[in-house]
């Protein structure tokens, strides 16, 4: 389930598609910790342990529960969530207790106007909100979010879809923002074109350069992203020698 509807974003269920919204199943609690465990026996080398979807993890009670799990049984992982942002600020305290110290925000506007050519609709407190209405929520709580999750002493990334025909020039202000709130690093990616934005042209890597660029004067960049499903596992750099894990564990590559 998601709380707001990208319009890049189509969630789904199946084991061809690597890409972000798409997973192999959707795990309970305790099925997640039996798959950890699998992965950990196969590749000890993970340090991470991270619920990116599909869907909005902190909408879930689930999260929080198999955070719960993960934390009591491997305390020395990484814990990390990725999340649109809309109830990061009133979660912080509930994921701190579960272990969690690391959140990925995908925030791609800091202008209303623009985000809501981007965003379909937002669901906040059993209301649905369209138009700059929906994306002028969410983006106060995105921007809360970030802070309060900083002060907290969260380390915090911020994931931004380069979508050129759009949010070009809403760059430099989603880093400068979110460095003030005390983000630490910024993942901008190309846009995929899916769902309502199928038509959309990819960004090419000049575009996706400069807007690294622009952004590297407010925050380090993350480079290494793949862009991969939800149910992503392994280790960089060493993707080809774990191949052999894929039937069973899902997807090996590594998530942003």
């Amino acid at each position: 389930m998601c709380n707001i509807q990208c319009n890049y974003c189509k969630r789904d269920i199946n084991k061809s598609e690597n890409r972000p919204g798409v997973s192999a199943s959707v795990l309970k609690p305790i099925e997640s910790l039996e798959v950890l465990r699998t992965a950990l026996k196969k590749m000890p080398q993970i340090k991470v342990v991270g619920i990116a979807g599909p869907g909005e993890p902190l909408a879930n009670p689930n999260t929080f529960e198999t955070f719960r799990l993960v934390h009591e049984e491997f305390p020395h992982l990484i814990k990390c969530v990725a999340s649109n942002g809309l109830l990061l600020a009133e979660k912080v305290d509930e994921l701190k207790k579960v272990g969690v110290s690391t959140v990925t925000v995908t925030i791609n506007a800091v202008d209303p106007e623009v985000a809501s050519k981007i965003y379909a609709f937002v669901i906040y407190k059993n209301k649905t909100l369209t138009g700059t209405d929906g994306a002028k929520l969410l983006l106060e709580k995105q921007m809360e979010g970030v802070e309060k999750a900083s002060a907290a002493g969260m380390l915090v990334k911020i994931n931004t879809v380069l979508i050129p025909e759009i949010n070009s020039d809403e760059i430099e202000k989603i880093s400068l923002e979110a460095a003030k709130r005390g983000a630490v690093i910024h993942n901008i990616i190309p846009l995929i074109p899916i769902y309502l934005f199928k038509y959309m042209p990819k960004p090419t890597a000049e575009q996706l350069n400069k807007a690294r660029s622009i952004s590297l004067k407010y925050l380090p960049q993350f480079r290494v992203c793949k862009q991969c499903r939800a149910d992503a596992m392994g280790v960089p750099g060493l993707e080809k020698c774990l191949s052999c894990t894929q039937d069973k564990l899902g997807s090996v590559y590594f998530h942003g």
